[in-house]
């Protein structure tokens, strides 16, 4: 169960990130065979799937809590499938935008249903460590994205790099077919469905916090690759390898806050933790990244920076969405994680096109450093005294 849902929620990330690194050649200029974009209009593009997923991942968990999540994950799989498929086909940008959309819309199934999966099926004392391997799914996913899809989309194009996430996707449904079970529930009794947003302002609070702290995530993943492209002038294949090796970092980052999180008997605390050491790494790295060039010693400090960095402000990942499935029971955390995914990539979305923006004006070193800001304020929204232990 866990290995399977690892791999859907990987798929799922490789189609969801994978328009991000066709940047580099939507961005290039139409005389040397790319497709003339600004970075703005290319960071649109590269969002379409993150906004088809952030408009139905509530829809999803409702889906998960009422049909179960079996059910969501291959639904949301073959939907994947087909979008990309059909992105695959696409000559023109924003045609191909549309269909990535949709792939976004069935990827939005496995963020609830395959850590539904693992909740059900894990005891809270081994709960944390768990999820973090199946958070691992998201990184491991960038990782394929970003070793293949950029260098295949400049030496083959487009189409054939969206091959990669689409096949991924549906070799993933075929497995979920032969492998998953739903995990048992308990019996409905008096009082155990009631919205847990009306208790308390612990899951808002979660929700509030991941927000501030996914912004810097989203943006060192979108565009770390065009900075080591664009200034560094690295080649599309080196800079892809080096994100993808960001993503292990990543995977190991998620697994380890969850082991720390079982240990100490807390999820809060040291998603503050992570909070804070996000918010000095983004600082560093956007004043090295300001002073960097295509050699030297503050470049190759920039760049173990952007690695840190990558594998930082993933860790609270695992954390919250434990949290907030521990909270919300099993009669509401589909709903409740769908809302909490929502919540994340409303920011997500409006990354690319803004910190485009702010990279052509501002330059990338500045746009990194105004990131760090974000985690130093989800340090005193992270709700540690408000949290009741483990359920």
């Amino acid at each position: 169960m866990l290995a399977v849902g690892t791999g859907a929620q990987a798929a799922s990330a490789a189609m969801v990130v994978a328009p991000a690194f066709l940047i580099p050649e939507l961005h290039r200029p139409v005389a040397e065979g790319g497709h003339g974009m600004s970075l703005a209009e290319a960071g649109l593009v590269a969002s379409a799937s993150m906004a088809g997923m952030m408009c139905t991942l509530v829809l999803w968990g409702l889906v998960v809590d009422r049909r179960g999540e079996r059910f969501a994950l291959l639904s949301g799989l073959v939907v994947t499938a087909a979008g990309g498929a059909v992105a695959t086909l696409a000559g023109e940008p924003w045609p191909m935008a549309a269909a990535l959309a949709l792939a976004g819309i069935g990827a939005a199934a496995t963020n609830s249903a395959s850590g539904r999966v693992v909740v059900g099926w894990f005891p809270p004392e081994r709960r944390g460590f768990a999820m973090g391997i199946r958070q691992t799914g998201q990184p491991l996913g960038v990782g394929l994205a970003a070793g293949t899809v950029a260098v295949i989309a400049h030496s083959h194009g487009i189409g054939p790099a969206l091959w990669v996430p689409t096949g991924a996707a549906a070799l993933s449904a075929l497995l979920v077919a032969l492998v998953v079970i739903d995990p048992p529930r308990p019996s409905v009794r008096a009082g155990s469905i009631a919205n847990p947003y009306r208790t308390d302002r612990f899951l808002a609070r979660v929700h509030g916090a991941s927000v501030l702290l996914v912004i810097p995530q989203f943006l060192v993943w979108t565009f770390g690759l065009t900075w080591l492209v664009e200034d560094l002038d690295w080649s599309p294949g080196v800079a892809g390898l080096v994100i993808a090796g960001t993503q292990v970092a990543g995977a190991a980052a998620r697994i380890g806050a969850g082991w720390v999180s079982d240990v100490v008997g807390s999820r809060m605390r040291p998603m503050r933790s992570v909070a804070l050491l996000a918010s000095l790494t983004m600082a560093l790295l956007g004043i090295a990244a300001g002073q960097a060039d295509e050699s030297g010693l503050v470049t190759v400090v920039a760049v173990v920076l952007l690695v840190i960095a990558s594998a930082i402000t993933v860790a609270d990942n695992g954390l919250a969405f434990t949290a907030v499935a521990e909270r919300a029971g099993p009669f509401w955390s589909g709903r409740a994680l769908g809302m909490q995914n929502t919540a994340q990539h409303v920011a997500a979305v409006a990354v690319p096109p803004v910190a485009g923006l702010s990279i052509t004006y501002w330059g990338f070193g500045s746009t990194f450093a105004l990131a760090a800001l974000l985690p130093l304020l989800a340090i005193a929204v992270v709700p540690v005294r408000a949290e009741n232990g483990f359920s």
